[in-house]
């Protein structure tokens, strides 16, 4: 038995953990998977392949590079698949509904910043519903899978694009701030939620959830769209709403080429 130690510097949310999982499914030599998101560190226990391990993690650029390597001999593992698929299915189901959320509130308070938050919900939705369907599915099956996904999350992330700019050049009434600010706050708590539980089952200290949540790019996102609010309603603009939109919209089209990744 052999443990690989892998730092990942792009690794800073639970949908990048999901999107590593799917990627190295196929490889029956890795045992077990041992991921700490706030040092943004991975390490795995495997017989064998390491170049192959390797180059897999490589192909989705998050930037990563092999720490160490060493032989452990023999190790016991505790199967835990049940407990995490009850944890995916919890937090694609907060991340979804919020994405409603969010997008009929964007459209009905005319804020680009919340629609394109909710894409970004519904893209770490996408993630998480990949990860349940990898269970005891067939490679190529995944791979499919994970191509429509990536693709109808990419035609978001440009219809979103194309919107900002009809808006950007054309006559429209100032968003909501008071709606902007409110929603966001609530979605700020939901990542929170989800990423409380997808960790507290690993560690039960209390800083390493305080650091995990504060690392995550969903609570920077939220934070962002809260402080367009407060400008939209400082500067009476609509054009804080609109920036903000557009960086988020370019996170969700960087997503989509992640999950087309997984389908090479």
């Amino acid at each position: 038995m052999e443990k690989s130690e892998f730092l990942i510097s792009k690794m800073d949310c639970p949908s990048e953990e999901s999107m590593i999982r799917m990627k190295l499914d196929s490889i029956q030599e890795i045992k077990s998977l041992d991921f700490d998101i706030p040092n943004r560190k991975l390490t795995i226990y495997h017989v064998g392949k390491l170049r192959e391990i390797e180059k897999s993690i490589d192909d989705l650029n998050f930037n990563s590079s092999l720490l160490k390597s060493e032989s452990v001999g023999s190790v016991s593992f505790v199967d835990s698949s049940k407990e995490q698929s009850k944890l995916l299915w919890t937090v694609l189901l907060i991340n979804f509904i919020f994405f409603l959320v969010e997008f009929i509130s964007g459209f009905l308070s005319r804020s680009m910043g919340l629609v394109s938050d909710s894409l970004d919900m519904l893209a770490d939705a996408l993630v998480y519903g990949l990860s349940l369907y990898a269970v005891g599915s067939t490679v190529s099956k995944k791979k499919n899978v994970a191509k429509i996904s990536g693709y109808f999350q990419l035609v978001l992330a440009l219809f979103g694009f194309a919107e900002v700019v009809r808006r950007f050049f054309g006559y429209e009434q100032v968003p909501d701030f008071g709606t902007m600010i409110i929603i966001s706050f609530l979605a700020l708590l939901a990542n929170a939620i989800c990423l409380y539980l997808l960790q507290k089952s690993k560690d039960k200290e209390a800083h390493m959830q305080a650091s995990m949540i504060f690392t995550s790019n969903d609570i920077v996102i939220n934070l962002g769209v809260i402080a367009a609010g407060f400008l939209v309603y400082i500067l009476d603009s609509k054009y804080p709403d609109l920036i903000i939109g557009t960086a988020v919209f370019v996170i969700v089209a960087r997503g989509a080429f992640r999950i087309l990744n997984l389908a090479k």
